[in-house]
């Protein structure tokens, strides 16, 4: 839609109850999106203009984002660099650390390719709200599973552990295997295998990463995004390359420095070497002379 006094585009996402299965409960969801959104201002969300709710049709106007979902800009031009989607998976820690801080945070749960629009800037923004949560300090489980089957991480399958930040973190290391790798973990074979399986040409480093976002258990994740984020801002160094770079860099240092020692060495030998030789040249001219004084006594 267009404002005309404004000049600006909105979207508007409706909901009716004629054509939709569940009406009151998909009404709900979207009650609870709007809720969190209002509440929410960040540079990579949406913002909530206004919410029409009727009996019989349910509006929300928000920004409109110009651009594509990452699942069709993938689609189009296939697996994507690791600097791009390093860069992509920057901005994401950024904003989840945003609603992971929240007083009561938010776990979005939902983190997929689907769920981020590409703006024609080069920036993301994270959308579709419908399934996120308020954390809940006295829950020790979810009650339902919800979430994307591949991307979605064991406990928000009903009843095995509540939902947290580190399960945006696994959501998160799924979405950056798909766009790594060009393989969606919601299709066959069903599995995430080492991303250089794939591909032997990316790094070791970034693959030790999203091997630890997709750990089963959540204590072995990341505990944060701001973990996650130096992480991925430092993954050369956990490259297998730049250690071995660093490794032959700390040899070679070492070298230098025995080969300094030894020089010096050498040099302090030589100078205690060249003093004694000194010392001795000079005794013997001492006695030289005290013995041509004596020749003189005798000869007088």
């Amino acid at each position: 839609a267009m404002n005309e006094k404004v000049n600006k585009q909105w979207a508007i996402k409706e909901v009716r109850k004629d054509v939709t299965d569940n009406f009151e409960v998909v009404r709900q969801g979207l009650i609870t999106e709007t809720n969190l959104l209002k509440k929410l201002k960040h540079p990579n969300l949406p913002s909530i203009i206004d919410i029409i709710d009727t009996d019989e049709t349910f509006l929300i106007v928000m920004d409109f984002i110009e651009g594509v979902t990452l699942s069709v800009y993938l689609e189009d031009n296939g697996p994507q660099p690791q600097e791009k989607v390093i860069g992509w998976a920057s901005q994401l820690c950024d904003v989840l650390s945003y609603l992971h801080s929240r007083e009561n945070p938010i776990i979005f749960r939902d983190i997929k390719p689907g769920n981020v629009m590409l703006k024609p800037n080069g920036d993301i923004v994270l959308i579709d709200f419908g399934i996120a949560r308020e954390y809940k300090n006295q829950n020790s489980t979810d009650t339902v599973y919800l979430g994307t089957q591949g991307y979605a991480a064991p406990e928000q399958f009903g009843g095995h552990g509540q939902t947290d930040a580190r399960t945006d973190i696994y959501c998160l290391g799924a979405t950056m295997y798909h766009l790594l790798t060009g393989h969606n973990p919601s299709e066959p074979p069903y599995e995430m295998y080492p991303i250089r399986y794939w591909n032997a040409e990316l790094s070791s480093g970034l693959e030790n990463i999203i091997l630890k976002c997709t750990q089963l258990n959540p204590e072995d994740r990341y505990q944060s995004c701001a973990e996650l984020f130096y992480a991925l801002m430092h993954y050369e160094e956990a490259d297998e390359s730049y250690r071995k770079r660093q490794k032959n860099k700390f040899k070679l240092f070492i070298s230098t420095v025995i080969l300094s020692i030894l020089f010096f060495a050498f040099g302090c030998t030589g100078r205690i070497i060249k003093w004694n030789m000194n010392n001795n040249d000079y005794s013997a001219l001492i006695m030289q002379a005290d013995k041509a004084i004596a020749d003189s006594d005798k000869v007088d």
